[in-house]
């Protein structure tokens, strides 16, 4: 099986990571989406964080709405920081009949290669970037990687959200409704 591996720290989970987790799922690239849920990003300093359990169970409500998308907790039971290429590994090892490639918005091709063994990520898995708007695709799709050109685009962020919430806002629209709901009895955020 093809999987696609999105990770991130989903803090919260919003409709643009849905729309993506969905999109991807679908689009013929990948036969599955797994959210992998990160502890820590270890070039992200600071900020507010749920809880583990709050962001994979936020994670999960998620996945349950999507076809072919699912959750992996691997990265709970790595130590901080966790780095992508020691997770797609322990995955390639826990699933040795399957294939693996990270999804990456756009915006993080910026960074991608500040990531530890960015280029065994690459040879070794494969990358699918989704476009992110303000974050153009380059033009030529280098090898081992796949430009989703034409996919829809969102412009929220969690960190966003987290304002919002913080503010009073109303979130509605900005997460889906049960992770509305998990964020409001849980008091995340505030």
């Amino acid at each position: 099986m093809r999987i696609g591996i999105y990770g991130g720290s989903f803090d919260p989970i919003h409709t643009g990571h849905a729309m993506v987790a969905n999109f991807v799922a679908q689009c013929n690239v990948v036969d599955e989406v797994w959210l992998m849920v990160s502890r820590r990003n270890p070039l992200k300093t600071g900020g507010t964080y749920a809880g583990d359990r709050e962001r994979l169970e936020m994670a999960s409500i998620v996945a349950k709405k999507c076809k072919g998308v699912r959750v992996t907790d691997i990265e709970m039971h790595r130590g901080i920081p966790s780095y992508t290429i020691e997770s797609l590994r322990e995955l390639q090892r826990e699933h040795p009949g399957d294939s693996f490639k990270i999804i990456i918005g756009s915006d993080s091709l910026i960074k991608f290669r500040e990531w530890r063994s960015w280029e065994e990520i690459v040879k070794d898995f494969g990358v699918i970037v989704y476009p992110r708007p303000g974050f153009p695709m380059p033009e030529k799709e280098p090898d081992n990687f796949i430009f989703l050109n034409g996919a829809p685009e969102f412009g929220i962020s969690s960190t966003l959200i987290r304002e919002y919430v913080r503010s009073g806002w109303n979130i509605n629209y900005f997460v889906p409704t049960e992770v509305n709901e998990y964020i409001r009895e849980k008091q995340l955020y505030l």
